[in-house]
């Protein structure tokens, strides 16, 4: 609450014409755009936030990231590592995902695949009485 609205309004579209920049590729409209969204406060730490604001800005492109995605991709042996960049590097690996799916994937999203990570995790079985 301590930034004036217009820096907020103009790091926001910064980051939003960031991640619909098709001259660049997706991971590096999600790198672009996850970096300048860090400058604003609630959004320096953790890509699950961040990844649902870019994602809302450009849904054909982004996708979202949370911790059920990272379970699925641990599951599958995908490795997506928290080290500085994770966004990016996780909508890299969804573009390579989409890649080898070929002519299976066609008209799948980045956004498709990271829904379908996110469903994979079933919840806990129910303890029985």
């Amino acid at each position: 609450m301590s930034l004036p609205d217009t820096h907020v309004r103009a790091a926001t579209e910064r980051a939003v014409t960031a991640v619909r920049d098709t001259t660049l590729t997706r991971s590096e409209a999600a790198r672009t755009g996850r970096g300048i969204i860090a400058e604003l406060p609630g959004f320096r730490t953790g890509d699950a936030l961040a990844s649902a604001v870019l994602t809302a800005a450009a849904p054909q492109r982004m996708a979202v990231y949370d911790r059920r995605v990272q379970h699925a991709l641990d599951t599958l042996r995908l490795p997506l590592t928290p080290t500085t960049g994770r966004y990016g590097r996780y909508l890299q690996l969804l573009d390579d995902l989409l890649h080898h799916g070929g002519a299976r994937a066609d008209g799948w999203t980045a956004r498709d695949i990271g829904t379908a990570l996110y469903w994979t995790r079933r919840p806990a079985p129910t303890p029985s009485r």
